[in-house]
């Protein structure tokens, strides 16, 4: 049996045009091999599993090859590429600063860094996760690092930039390694299966790649757990079982509970995904995501944002169709307020299933309800009924017992109703300005008269009687009426800026509304303002002199007492 390596290491790049999502840096390096311009000192600094530390080994030995190719890739014959391919290559040292951090390996390395190359151009020291020297160590490499030999060359490799000394900084070429894009990491992991032979589809590998968050090394570890679970036969559900990975048939079936307004579905399958030990955060973060690309789907010219397979991409836009932009930008911010809130929460699933009813009733909120409109109770003279004939149609006989009114004498009727508090009035009669059971072209919701409106007033005061405080400020208010082209303002008065502030804030909505009802009318606006202070503003007086000479200017007796025993006030 022969002996297992991991992915990660078997198909590690060997050179630069194998390098993986870094075509920049590698087309950048092999420019300055070219050209003879090599500095003595760089710095490769990004995310974990980029290809920093392969990089450097790539760099290191193309400088020393003695026979590259016209595209400047090592020939992987010569002297240099054999040791270096055997382990045994005395050009290239690496350190590992996370274990040998301290002042004395620092100075080790010095030594070394005297000695010319037996064999190559130039001595490369790789110096990787170089963040984890400390300070007295940094101290001790700068002089070097400034002024190293000819033949000397270091490498610097970091995940935390921000943790290197900028006196470091200033003395290296720095190159920023890149996320690798889902892209990337599927189609490299279509190579690495092809030549693993394990048969696995393309919805596999982009869970894979969504997985390893841009990392080709974690990528390539999940690869290898996946089969070691799954065998040579990787299958789409075996994956996301191995890897505790939200399904995305879950988002489509909450996204489609929400647009019928199913929220008892909703409810069910959010239990459904804490049965199987998901991470509510993540599931919220999930539908957010879902959401998301929603949105890029519904938009022409946008596929290129969505990192998803071609087959999902294509359910996408079937429900994307379905669903309104409008209710798609509300359920993103009910989610993404959720996520914000989730932490603070103190039943966190009670915070989640509250969102999900939310968005089970987005699309409710958006379609207008039927409105029907409140019998009118019977009287000894009843009103028509509410829906009335059109003009050219005359009304049914009324019964013998029953005197029904002429049709010209119901607006007045309406209006005395309205008077009286909008009896026989539905609310959305009130919010379309319209009545319901007159002809439209017989105006009836006319605004009162400025006087019928301050007699309505104490009405509004009485529904706070059991505020007391509220109630004896529209009590002892005054009014102020200011008319409009059809409607009426009615300003009230505070007492000051803080009490107004307060009112607007709180309660003018409701006031109005309540004031609405009242007077029956829906034309009608509330302002508040504050009462104007009369009293003039006195000058404040804080020295002693000018007391006293405020209090001789007020009382004669005072000041003669000053003049007779000659007091000096200042």
């Amino acid at each position: 049996m022969s002996q297992y390596i991991v992915s990660a290491r078997k198909y590690r790049p060997d050179s630069f045009g194998t390098l993986i999502g870094q075509d920049n840096i590698a087309q950048t390096l092999k420019n300055s091999i070219l050209r003879g311009q090599l500095a003595h000192a760089y710095l490769f600094c990004g995310p974990r599993g980029v290809g920093k530390t392969t990089t450097a080994r790539i760099f290191a030995k193309m400088i020393n090859c003695s026979d590259p190719s016209e595209d400047m890739e090592p020939c992987g014959t010569c002297e240099s590429c054999q040791s270096f391919a055997e382990g045994r290559s005395y050009c290239i040292h690496e350190l590992d600063a996370a274990s040998n951090n301290g002042v004395e390996d620092i100075k080790t390395l010095m030594d070394q860094v005297r000695i010319p190359p037996q064999v190559g151009k130039y001595s490369v020291y790789i110096i990787d996760e170089v963040h984890m020297l400390s300070q007295a160590a940094f101290n001790a490499f700068l002089k070097t690092l400034e002024e190293p030999p000819a033949h000397a060359i270091f490498i610097l490799a970091t995940t935390e930039k921000h943790k290197i000394l900028p006196t470091i900084l200033s003395r290296c070429q720095t190159y920023d390694f890149n996320r690798i894009t889902v892209d990337n990491i599927v189609k490299n992991l279509r190579m690495v299966a092809s030549s693993e032979g394990v048969t696995i589809d393309d919805e596999s590998l982009h869970v894979i790649a969504h997985k390893a968050d841009g990392a080709m090394r974690d990528a390539l570890t999940i690869f290898d757990q996946t089969v070691a679970f799954c065998g040579t036969d990787v299958r789409y559900q075996d994956v996301l079982r191995n890897l505790n990975v939200l399904d995305y048939e879950y988002s489509f079936t909450l996204t489609d509970a929400f647009l019928k307004g199913d929220y008892p579905t909703a409810l069910i399958t959010f239990d459904e995904i804490l049965t199987k030990g998901f991470n509510a955060l993540h599931f919220v973060a999930a539908l957010s995501m879902h959401l998301r690309d929603l949105i890029v789907s519904r938009s022409g010219g946008m596929e290129a944002l969505l990192e998803l397979p071609d087959s999902l991409k294509k359910r996408y836009r079937e429900q994307a169709e379905r669903c309104p932009l409008q209710f798609l930008y509300d359920a993103l911010n009910i989610t993404t307020q959720c996520e914000s809130g989730y932490r603070a929460s103190v039943n966190p699933r009670l915070h989640i299933e509250f969102a999900l009813m939310r968005l089970s009733f987005l699309c409710r909120q958006s379609t207008p309800q039927p409105v029907t409109a409140p019998a009118v109770q019977q009287t000894a003279q009843p009103a028509p009924p509410a829906a009335q004939p059109t003009p050219a149609v005359q009304p049914a006989p009324a019964p013998a017992a029953v005197k029904t009114e002429p049709e010209e004498q119901q607006p007045r009727e309406r209006r005395a109703r309205a008077a009286r508090g909008g009896a026989g009035l539905s609310m959305k009669a009130m919010m379309e300005d319209k009545p319901q059971d007159v002809k439209s072209d017989v105006s009836v919701d006319k605004v009162p008269e400025d006087e019928i409106l301050k007699t309505r007033w104490p009405e509004l005061a009485k529904l706070y009687s059991d505020k007391p405080r509220l109630a004896s400020m529209l009590t002892s208010t005054s009014l102020q009426i200011v008319p409009g082209e059809d409607s009426k303002t009615v300003i009230f008065k505070v007492v000051n800026d803080a009490q107004k502030d307060w009112v607007e804030s709180k309660l003018l909505h409701e006031l109005e509304g309540n004031f609405r009802r009242i007077t029956g009318s829906s034309k009608v606006f509330l302002r508040v303002t504050v009462m104007p202070d009369d009293a003039p503003e006195q000058k404040k007086i804080y020295m002693p002199s000018d007391q006293a000479k405020d209090l001789m200017a007020r009382n004669e007796e005072v000041k003669s007492l000053v003049k007779d025993l000659d007091l000096d006030i200042k």
